[in-house]
């Protein structure tokens, strides 16, 4: 079966067949490190990482690239509010931001490219648009795109470009703007006294680059003029990437990305979580009510990534009792690690490869689990065969030593229930249980694994 995935471009789900047969070429919108990111940020990261082991499942040996902002309207605020450098300021939240990647078990880019060290490389672009007549200069030094001379503005998010308001030829030197307000936008944004110390002495002038063309840079002085994919979350559609591919195209004159690949929103309270509306929850708040970081990972892959979902504290509680399960299931299969079952890793197969369906993936996961007819040892390779995509850690478990206090309980209960004693062995059972640990009484004995 051929990957399919859903593109933004065409609004429709395609055979996937990339650019080159060597390697597939995919850039990722990453942080801006400004703060700490929130958890419905980390959906669009959960989400790159999750099609960047599918590509691998499937035998595709994948370039990965993924941005740092560390140079924009916020960086530079918060910077300044704290009275650090920009380079102090924004290193710590970068390293933050690694540390929680690592805490959600998803897998590093190839690179990570920080903006700011690819200004040149942004400055070579800007120079391309003013020849190719698609930017303009301002008065004060600034540079802006020209949306209406580019043809194609507005395919990616279907916007009407008719409807650009006429202010100061439309143009407008903040990063980020609302859905629907369409506007001439910044390359190159020449040094005001808001700035600071922050900006950069170019052929362009002092100043210091606008949000959209850092992405096309880095991009092309990765990957090349032309990708295989891009992806974010779909509030990124507009203004941002819809600006990408007009910088883009508008400087090579080639389609800049093939597939464009987004993912929805967290809400809270049916709302969008968002930093400015202050309805938010980072990874921290997880980790202080003792909650794993990968149970939110497993909580967002029950769910289809083009799916909107609803943050409750509940259903996180559930989807972490639901993986610990899981956890107690593989780890009673023992230490020998068997052949990887085709029947059932052709179904989880079909579904991830058709726009990453985990949940019907985790179906197949479950019903393998359950399957008696499947020896330990070939369901214990097959789970394993399975995280590859899934990214659960399963790999990481083992075998839970269980304490000689609570052996000796468990020895003691058992020959109890020899003697008949069953007040006793209930007794015993509710020691052990207060230990952390639980009794299940099996045609093999007992069974004992943590609360």
């Amino acid at each position: 079966m051929a990957l399919k995935f859903y593109n933004t471009l065409s609004r429709a789900k395609e055979d996937f067949s990339p650019i080159g047969k060597k390697e597939v070429l995919f850039y990722s919108c990453g942080p801006t490190v400004y703060n700490y990111p929130h958890i419905g940020n980390y959906r669009a990261y959960i989400f790159a990482d999750t099609l960047k082991r599918v590509l691998s499942y499937g035998g595709y040996k994948v370039k990965h690239i993924m941005n740092l902002t560390d140079i924009d309207d916020k960086t530079i605020r918060d910077s300044q509010k704290e009275g650090k450098t920009l380079k102090e300021f924004t290193e710590f939240y970068t390293e933050e931001f690694y540390k929680d990647i690592k805490s959600l078990n998803i897998l590093p880019p190839k690179k990570f490219t920080k903006a700011t060290d690819y200004i040149d490389e942004m400055v070579d672009v800007i120079k391309k648009l003013l020849k190719n007549g698609l930017a303009y200069k301002s008065e004060d030094g600034s540079v802006y795109f020209n949306i209406k001379k580019f043809s194609n503005y507005g395919k990616l998010s279907h916007l009407v470009i008719e409807n650009q308001k006429e202010n100061a030829s439309g143009r407008i030197k903040k990063d980020e703007y609302g859905k629907d307000d369409v506007h001439d936008f910044a390359l190159w944004k020449a040094w005001d006294e808001k700035d600071g110390d922050v900006f950069w002495e170019t052929s362009l002038g002092k100043g210091r680059p606008g949000w959209h063309i850092e992405c096309s840079a880095m991009s092309m002085a990765t990957l090349g003029e032309q990708i295989d994919i891009h992806t974010g979350g779909v509030d990124n559609i507009f203004p941002h990437h819809e600006n990408e591919i007009a910088q883009s195209e508008g400087a090579t004159g080639k389609p800049f990305v093939k597939y464009w690949m987004h993912n929805e929103w967290v809400l809270v309270d049916q709302k969008k979580m968002a930093k400015s509306d202050k309805n938010f929850y980072t990874l921290r708040d997880l980790t202080d009510k003792d909650i794993n970081p990968i149970a939110y990972r497993f909580w967002l892959l029950m769910a289809n990534y083009r799916t909107r979902v609803n943050f409750v504290w509940e259903a996180l509680g559930g989807a972490e009792v639901a993986l610990k399960r899981l956890y107690h299931l593989y780890t009673e299969l023992g230490e020998k690690i068997g052949k990887v079952n085709t029947e059932y890793q052709n179904k989880f197969r079909t579904f991830v490869e058709d726009d990453l369906d985990t949940p019907r993936a985790l179906v197949v996961l479950w019903d393998l689990l359950k399957d008696e007819k499947i020896s330990n040892a070939d369901k214990k390779a097959t789970v394993l065969d399975f995280d590859q995509v899934l990214g659960l850690g399963f790999d990481k478990l083992k075998e839970e030593k269980v304490p000689e206090k609570v052996k000796l309980l468990i020895l003691e209960r058992e020959k109890a229930r020899v003697d008949k004693d069953f007040k006793k062995s209930d007794e015993l059972r509710k020691e052990i249980n207060s230990l952390g640990y639980e009794i299940k009484d099996t045609n093999e004995g007992q069974k004992v694994s943590r609360i």
